[in-house]
């Protein structure tokens, strides 16, 4: 599972140019799945996500999560984040997960967030979608569930 995660102040997303889905201060994340990952990995990814101290405390200093500011998560699906470029200029998606099994990752993902009290919005997996958003920082956080947590 590989995520970008982006600390924001405010973000939304539109299909067919109807928004549906739209956050404040929180954090932004696309999503995307590979056929290897599981529920598990999935649940790991998110209590990662949840716990991130990337928002700035009292001192200035980044050492708050989203739950210590009450944040919001704009959960957004992304298979492109597993492209291949190795070879030639056109991307490969060989990686991706299947969308059947991709799509009940994500949705899960967004079961796990809310089950841990979070305000949960996201777009429509699959969909053409526009995405806005004023990044704070900015602030960026690339996670690969293979280096997070190989070994484990």
């Amino acid at each position: 599972m590989r995520a970008v995660v982006q600390r924001v102040k405010d973000a939304s997303v539109a299909v067919d140019e109807v928004q549906v889905g739209a956050i404040k201060e929180g954090l932004l994340v696309y999503l995307g799945v590979a056929d290897s990952d599981d529920e598990s990995v999935c649940m790991k990814i998110a209590e990662k996500i949840s716990k991130l101290r990337i928002f700035k405390d009292e001192n200035d200093k980044m050492n708050l999560s989203v739950g210590d500011v009450k944040g919001s998560f704009l959960v957004v699906s992304q298979f492109t984040l597993y492209a291949n470029i190795r070879k030639g200029n056109r991307p490969s998606y060989d990686e991706a997960g299947k969308p059947e099994h991709a799509n009940m990752l994500y949705e899960y993902f967004i079961k796990v967030l809310r089950d841990k009290g979070f305000c949960v919005e996201h777009g429509v997996f699959g969909a053409h979608m526009h995405v806005c958003y004023e990044n704070d920082g900015p602030v960026t956080i690339l996670m690969d569930s293979d280096d997070l947590f190989a070994g484990k």
